[in-house]
């Protein structure tokens, strides 16, 4: 049995997949040519959102019958090819959810209270007590655009700091428990949009959402609003939401994930309201231990013909 792992994985998850053979790990691999060689005689492969799981790549691997995803995101995997191919898809379902919760509560309360920004202030001789009055989460409209298991999360959070929450989610029916147990009022984008004092979202990146954020979605949030978009890049169109920050049309963005990763000289740089970071919203220890372990646990009982709960093709 060999088992070939092209991106990060923590020790965790190796460990098990030692226990059923060879292991070939390499997290640059996703990026040499040695890709298609090591893939050739591999029983499983395991990725994350780099490694382009496409045609060329599993007629390279005729042996393989199982892809494992350390992630949720499938926009680097041809499902399609998978299925006619029977590669079963396995997927860290849920394992890093709670990191990506936190992530977006850390970037509201970097809004809310800018602590990094007074301390810097401070540190430059100044004490502008004024200038950091801001506001409390209290009372404020969280709104997600996509009410899936990170949403709930979000949901069921932000009753314990007093916010309201609306939601836009076309998937999502009235009764499910992030309505009747956590509080989410279900109602259309443009209201989420226009009446949300934080905008989170939490979709995956297809011909429906892509930049489903753009100039007429901007121009009708609040001017206080902020956005955070920690699911792929190209959900929001960057020229659009550079243009919005800049004349302050809006407040401000949060966005661990961009359109071109590094961003290169992308002009959101030049901001001084938006917080970007290097796609880790989701990567914190305790996360990546979840979905390594559950990927290579996944990925074994596949191996091993057993049904998994965590596969989606």
């Amino acid at each position: 049995m060999k088992i070939v792992v092209t991106e990060l994985i923590w020790e965790e998850g190796l460990e098990i997949l030692r226990e059923l053979g060879q292991v070939v790990y390499d997290p640059n691999l996703w990026q040499s040519d040695k890709l298609l060689l090591e893939i050739a005689d591999s029983d499983a492969v395991i990725v994350r959102n780099q490694t382009k799981v496409d045609k060329e790549f599993l007629m390279a691997a005729p042996k393989l019958k199982v892809l494992g995803r350390l992630g949720v995101g499938l926009d680097n995997i041809d499902l399609s090819v998978c299925k006619d191919s029977n590669v079963d898809v396995v997927v860290a379902r849920n394992a890093n959810a709670i990191s990506v919760v936190e992530y977006v509560f850390a970037a509201m309360f970097t809004f809310s209270r800018q602590l990094a920004w007074a301390t810097s202030d401070v540190k430059s001789g100044n004490w502008n007590r004024r200038t950091f009055t801001l506001t409390e989460l209290y009372g404020k409209t969280l709104g997600l655009v996509g009410v899936g298991e990170i949403g709930s999360r979000l949901a069921a959070r932000t009753r314990a700091f007093g916010m309201n929450v609306i939601g836009f989610d076309p998937f999502l029916p009235p009764y499910e428990v992030a309505c009747t147990e956590f509080g989410v009022c279900l109602t259309d984008l443009e209201q989420v949009l226009s009446d949300s004092d934080f905008i989170s979202l939490h979709v995956p990146l297809n011909k429906k959402t892509r930049n489903i954020i753009n100039k007429d979605s901007l121009s009708i949030m609040k001017s206080t609003a902020c956005i955070i978009n920690t699911s792929r890049g190209g959900i929001i169109n960057e020229d659009a939401l550079f243009n919005a920050l800049k004349s302050k049309q809006i407040a401000g963005a949060a966005l661990d994930v961009l359109a071109q990763e590094p961003p290169g000289e992308s002009p959101l740089k030049e901001l001084d309201n938006i917080i970007l970071s290097p796609h880790i919203a989701g990567l914190t220890e305790e996360a990546q231990v979840r979905t390594s372990v559950l990927v290579a646990r996944e990925v074994s009982k596949v191996l091993a013909g057993q049904a998994s709960h965590c596969c989606v093709s």
